[in-house]
């Protein structure tokens, strides 16, 4: 009998062991949560660089060529460079390259009861690991709150140039009319298992 409680102890034993080196669904999820956020804050940090920088050399008309073209190398850059899908999204999108699909479009919606429920736009996430088309993959939203500098170009009362730059590039443009805090879209990671 003293043999048989030795051996489903150490059968216990060994189990927790295994148990406890084994990654949790939590433990994966909180790392994924974790590179998803550096993969945008690094998207973000280079945005906000050029924008800057153009905005710096030739005011709002100027920082519209960086929106155009150099936000999508950005983000085409760091998913190659993850080997994941790195890029923005919006409901109230400026390029059609950026339409929501049918998740991202429920997140974003989720996004906006939140923000009427009182969360600042800042701290509004989203992640989730799912099975589609056969294959899983981890999804993560970060909404993107708008700042001051962002109505220069999305906001109400844009300036005559840069409403016709934003029609000449944009010709089926929505995202204007936002107000200071409001969610102007968000940075969406996908990242294969």
């Amino acid at each position: 009998m003293e043999k048989n409680v030795k051996t489903t102890l150490l059968t216990i034993t060994v189990a927790a062991l295994l148990s406890a080196a084994q990654p949790t669904v939590a433990d994966e999820m909180q790392a994924r949560i974790a590179d998803s956020r550096s993969a945008i804050k690094e998207f973000a940090t280079t945005l906000k660089g050029k924008l800057k920088a153009a905005m710096k050399a030739g005011g709002p008309v100027n920082a519209l060529d960086v929106c155009h073209k150099v936000a999508p190398a950005i983000a085409r850059a760091e998913s190659e460079k993850r080997g994941w899908e790195v890029g923005r999204t919006s409901l109230k999108n400026r390029s059609p390259y950026n339409a929501p699909n049918d998740w991202e479009r429920a997140v974003l919606e989720q996004f906006e009861q939140r923000l009427a429920e009182g969360e600042p736009a800042a701290k509004i996430d989203y992640a989730e690991m799912v099975e589609a088309d056969g294959k899983r993959e981890f999804r993560y939203m970060k909404a993107i709150p708008t700042g001051k500098v962002c109505l220069k170009c999305h906001g109400t009362n844009l300036q005559p140039e840069v409403a016709a730059k934003l029609d000449a590039l944009y010709p089926d443009d929505m995202a204007r009319g936002f107000k200071l805090g409001d969610i102007r879209g968000a940075f969406v990671v996908v990242q294969p298992m």
